[in-house]
């Protein structure tokens, strides 16, 4: 009798664990959203809203937090006492970015007008900042701290805070997190697009942390030459006797490396970037003396922020959640970050980096397609 009652228990946690698979990874069963995922399969529509409320907000961060910090003292604590050149494979990369989720209705309070880089237009929908370690070359993306901002709050108290106050706060509270268990980190560097270009932000994170913050410029900026030359970022990115060089870390690229100086930002360093088939644009941080093309390499890990978005937005339906509770929300968008994640390291490490992102995903979509699975309800598809 007691053996029934263990193997009934072992059952139902296995029909559980195959619905949370599935609600995580709802496009690799042949549906758009968990929720028609529910219709396909026969479940509960509201099992979905049920499970991911069932922990606050506050928690499912925590969670997300915890994870990333864990496996960053664990990567830490590995090379921390290996060679310099060791150690320089492994260098920490932090990425600021923010994304807008589409949502059209009015269900959350959370739902604003946002403007989207993506559409080049203002949305309907969740603003997210999102705070990313980049280890090496690309070898691991792990996220380590989500924010989404609330275009009307309601109750007392100031108003929300905005994508720069975000930014900084969680840059502190990772650093400082870090800290408490025991790593000695390196000044951090920081790489984001024009969006973080502020002045007060950059000088925050010289001052408190000594680190670099490395923005793309807006062709609106100005800035004084070092010959006395006055130049607009758009003067910048034309075609100019700029003392170019060759990359020796990207073929085919070319670089001009200027000191200037900001009448907002003060002593920066300029790096104007051609690369081929692609638009001239530059890149400054306040005056530093890192080398060109280690400022280069910080910067294409930027890039591999655009995969972690692609995934959740695409083959994790971030932007089909129709949960209307916020705490659901929250559950919702942490348990894709922490998806994504486990679907980079996998592309990445367990494959050598032998395989894209895309060829993996295609792959994973062909494989679960035929799953047959009578103990996980994964019912065979083909």
């Amino acid at each position: 009798m007691e053996a029934l009652e263990i193997e009934g228990r072992l059952r139902a946690q296995k029909k559980l664990l195959g619905k949370i698979f599935g609600l995580m990874f709802p496009t690799l069963f042949g549906c758009r959203s968990a929720h028609e995922l529910t219709r396909t399969r026969g479940w509960d529509k509201n099992m979905p809203s049920r499970l991911l409320a069932a922990l606050p907000k506050r928690s499912w961060l925590k969670r997300l937090r915890k994870l990333g910090h864990d496996i960053l003292c664990a990567l830490w604590r590995h090379i921390e006492s290996r060679s310099a050149a060791t150690r320089s494979r492994w260098q920490w990369t932090w990425v600021w970015d923010d994304t807008v989720f589409r949502k059209y209705g009015q269900d959350l309070e959370l739902v604003g007008s946002w403007y989207s880089g993506q559409h080049k237009r203002v949305v309907h929908g969740i603003d997210g900042v999102l705070l990313l370690v980049v280890i090496g070359e690309g070898t691991l993306v792990v996220p380590v701290d989500f924010a989404v901002r609330r275009p009307d709050p309601k109750g007392p108290g100031a108003r929300c805070r905005s994508k720069l106050g975000w930014a900084q706060v969680m840059l502190d509270e990772s650093v400082a997190a870090l800290r408490r268990r025991g790593l000695e980190l390196p000044a951090p560097l920081v790489v984001a697009d024009s969006w973080f270009s502020d002045s007060k932000l950059m000088a925050y994170v010289a001052d408190r942390h000594r680190g670099t913050v490395l923005v793309q410029g807006k062709t609106t900026y100005t800035f004084t030459l070092a010959d006395g030359q006055k130049v607009k970022g758009a003067d910048l990115v034309q075609p100019a006797h700029w003392p170019w060089r060759q990359s020796l870390h990207a073929p085919g690229w070319r670089y001009a490396r200027l000191r200037a100086m900001s009448p907002t930002y003060g002593a920066v360093t300029l790096l104007l970037v051609d690369k081929p088939r692609e638009d001239r644009f530059y890149l400054f941080c306040l005056a530093s003396d890192i080398p060109a093309t280690r400022l280069l390499r910080l910067w294409s890990r930027r890039h591999l922020i655009e995969q972690v978005f692609r995934t959740l937005k695409s083959l994790l339906a971030t932007d089909a959640c129709q949960v209307h509770n916020e705490d659901a929300y929250y559950g919702h968008l942490v348990l894709r970050l922490i998806a994504c994640f486990v679907l980079y390291y996998t592309s990445r490490v367990l494959f050598k980096g032998h395989v894209t992102m895309d060829e993996m995903v295609f792959n994973l979509k062909h494989h679960w397609s035929s799953v047959n699975c009578q103990q996980l309800e994964l019912y065979g598809r083909s």
